[in-house]
């Protein structure tokens, strides 16, 4: 399996490098050459695995020969071995063809944990084997950093340097990054918004003499491994509900464009997926895109479900890759017109092409309130922001009421306990593991939004 880069000016890389590399040198992200196929008597037999080992079978299709399967098998056990619930990513009927997938039952209780669990262990094992270390440089509007500091505290072959928007995320999204102290994990706040962040991460990956003197790496939805570990659910998802003999449809809330990415990537491997929802907040980029075909930035509102304060969705450039015919020069054109403009244009063709598949909704703070109220006036269910955005967007916009549909509910609802408090009148509790993080102590490097100020501060820690 080798991965070519969006933009075409980046070597192909196996997928060991691939992980360990992040972003392509040209500025692009990694995808496979080609997409593995999966015929439907495999799905058939995949219906009888546990979590971890679909979760196997699926890794070792995008590992080549990089892992050997004894160590991707022993990987995915460990990966999932800390997940509170034994079905791991459980399901529940919320009404007749409409289902939501519990993906808050990790480590940080969020689907970050998904990919992280398994991503974190894979960086220690490739880098361990090469006698290398690396300095993991992310961003986060939440949940990423979360789950990934979870993933790689006190590992030996990693420093990890998360930046996080000052005062922009959650009281509980916070501490659970800036309570873990061990010497590996620095803590970043940022006097900007989530663009800020992810800004200053690529000016330091972009500079190809710091990034090769530091040896950055990168755990943001960026490396291709997260987009893998996450196509694994969608699998789970649709086989249960019937699939190969049967589509089914998914509604993601998101903004980086990651986790629904990967809903594509099943389709492209045989899954039948009948259709894709996208569901934004008040930072509504992607709404407005599969409305006009254009992506143009505004400014990043802060709302009730922050991990999707997003203007540049990163991964979109690898659904515009496929969608250009993986035409590497249109998507340098289009990235170009974007860094230079703040837009882009598909064009009608293309954006036609994008609806066969996928739709879009957003919702403001007080309607995204009204649906986390109705959700437990009728359902007796508490459920986080981010995912109550989810299910309001596929009520509003599945074509098609006898295909199931599956909402991803992203994050547990304790994690937003000011916007439950808001929309239900009560607390939702937080699991006891976790209570003790909030009266811990806080470790935590306050800085302006400057590339030069985050350099200097990386090589002092790491000298």
């Amino acid at each position: 399996m080798q991965y070519v880069s969006t933009r075409g000016q980046s070597p192909r890389l196996g997928f060991g490098d691939v992980v360990l590399t992040g972003l392509a040198r040209d500025g692009g992200l990694y995808v496979p050459e080609s997409w593995p196929q999966i015929d439907a008597a495999t799905m058939r037999a995949w219906q009888k695995l546990s979590y971890a080992e679909l979760a196997s079978e699926i890794i070792a299709l995008f590992a080549g020969d990089d892992l050997t399967r004894t160590q991707i098998n022993t990987l995915c056990q460990q990966a999932y071995s800390g997940f509170s619930h034994p079905a791991t990513a459980p399901m529940i009927q919320l009404e007749d063809s409409l289902w939501l997938m519990e993906q808050f039952h990790g480590p940080t209780l969020a689907f970050k944990d998904f990919a992280m669990q398994l991503l974190g262990p894979l960086m220690h094992t490739l880098l361990d084997q090469r006698g290398e270390r690396r300095c993991i440089v992310g961003a986060t509007s939440g949940d990423t950093g979360s789950a990934a500091i979870a993933a790689l505290r006190g590992l030996k072959t990693v420093d990890v340097f998360m930046l996080h928007p000052h005062e922009r995320v959650s009281g509980v999204q916070r501490r659970q990054m800036t309570t873990v102290l061990e010497r590996n994990i620095h803590n970043i706040a940022v006097d900007g918004d989530f663009d800020d962040c992810q800004n200053l991460v690529k000016a330091l990956f972009n500079d190809l003499e710091f990034r090769d003197q530091h040896a950055l790496g990168a755990v943001n939805s960026i490396n291709w491994a997260r987009v893998a570990a996450q196509v694994v659910y969608y699998f789970r998802a649709a086989l249960a509900l019937g699939a190969p003999e049967r589509a089914v449809s998914f509604s993601v809330p998101s903004g980086n464009f990651g986790n629904v990415f990967a809903g594509f990537v099943a389709k492209q491997m045989g899954l039948p997926i009948g259709e894709l929802i996208v569901g934004s907040n008040r930072n509504d980029i992607l709404t407005r895109f599969f409305a006009s075909g254009s992506m143009s930035a505004e400014a990043v509102l802060p709302s009730l479900s922050p991990s999707m304060d997003i203007q540049i969705s990163s991964n979109f450039e690898r659904l515009l890759f496929e969608y250009s015919g993986r035409d590497s020069e249109q998507v340098r054109a289009w990235m170009q017109a974007f860094r230079e403009h703040g837009e882009y244009g598909v064009g009608a063709a293309r954006l036609s092409a994008m609806h066969q598949l996928f739709s879009a909704h957003c919702l403001s703070d007080e309607q995204t309130l009204v649906e986390m109220q109705r959700v437990d006036r009728e359902m007796g269910y508490v459920i986080d922001p981010h995912s109550a955005i989810g299910v309001a967007a596929a009520r509003a916009c599945r074509r098609d009421n006898d295909t199931p549909m599956v909402v991803l509910a992203t994050a547990h609802p304790a994690k937003f306990p000011d916007a439950v408090q808001r929309a239900v009148g009560r607390d939702a509790a937080l699991p006891a593991r976790m209570q003790s993080m909030m009266q811990a102590p806080e470790r935590v490097q306050r800085m302006t939004a400057d590339s030069q100020t985050l350099k200097t501060y990386i090589a002092q820690q790491v000298s």
